[in-house]
C-alpha cells in the first residue's frame, strides 16, 4: 500500500539523472583513452555520446508537450543543453586526436581526471536538486572548483607547448595538440556553465 501512493519521479528529473550518467560514463572512458589509447574506449565514448543526444532529443519533446515543469523551462533547457555539450566535446577530443594522429600527454591524462570528476559532481547535483537542493549547490560549487583546475592545467599545458619552438615539423605539431587542449577546455567551460545553472535554479526555489 505505501508503495501505492510513492511519489512517482518526474519525467525530467529522470531523464536529466540519465543524461547526467551517461556523461560521466563517457568520461570515464576519456580518461582511460588518455591512459592506454584504447580504440575500445573511444567506442564506447561515441556510443554514450551518441546514446545522450537520444536521450536529450527525448527531453526536448517532453518539455515542448508539458506544461508544468519542476524548475525553470529555460533552466531545464540550458541545464541538458550544457551537459550535453560536456560530452560533445569528449567526443571530438577523441576524434580529433585520432585524425590528427595526436599521442595523449600528461597534460590532457590530468585534464580528463579532472573533467571525470566534475561529471561525477554534476550528476550528483542533478540527482538532489529536486529533493535536496542546498546539497545539489554544494556539488555544484564543487565541479566549478574542478573545472577551474582544468583551466588551470590548460594554461600549463599551453605555456609549455609554445616555451620551445624548433622547426615548422615543430609547429604543425604544436598547432595540432592545442587543439586538442581547447577541446577539453571547452569541456570544462560547458561543464562550469551547468554548474552555474544549476545554482539558478536552487537559487529560484529555494
Amino acid at each position: 500500500m505505501r508503495s501505492f501512493f510513492k511519489k512517482k519521479p518526474n519525467i525530467f528529473i529522470t531523464l536529466m539523472h540519465d543524461q547526467a550518467t551517461l556523461t560521466l560514463e563517457g568520461m570515464e572512458a576519456l580518461v582511460r583513452y588518455m591512459t592506454e589509447s584504447n580504440p575500445a574506449d573511444a567506442a564506447l565514448l561515441a556510443k554514450r555520446e551518441e546514446e545522450a543526444d537520444e536521450v536529450r532529443r527525448i527531453f526536448i519533446d517532453e518539455l515542448n508537450r508539458t506544461f508544468i515543469t519542476p524548475f525553470d523551462r529555460e533552466d531545464l533547457f540550458a541545464l541538458s543543453r550544457t551537459i550535453d555539450d560536456v560530452l560533445d566535446y569528449a567526443y571530438s577530443t577523441v576524434s580529433e586526436m585520432d585524425i590528427l594522429k595526436v599521442e595523449p600527454t600528461s597534460y590532457m591524462r590530468r585534464m580528463a581526471s579532472l573533467l571525470r570528476d566534475a561529471a561525477h559532481e554534476l550528476l550528483m547535483a542533478v540527482d538532489r536538486l529536486e529533493n535536496n537542493p542546498r546539497v545539489s549547490t554544494e556539488h555544484a560549487q564543487r565541479a566549478k572548483a574542478l573545472e577551474n583546475r582544468v583551466e588551470g592545467v590548460y594554461r600549463e599545458a599551453i605555456a609549455d607547448l609554445f616555451s620551445d619552438v624548433e622547426d615548422i615539423q615543430h609547429v604543425i605539431a604544436m598547432l595540432k595538440m592545442r587543439e586538442v587542449y581547447r577541446h577539453l577546455s571547452n569541456a570544462a567551460d560547458r561543464g562550469d556553465e551547468a554548474a552555474n545553472v544549476i545554482a539558478d535554479i536552487v537559487v529560484k526555489i529555494t
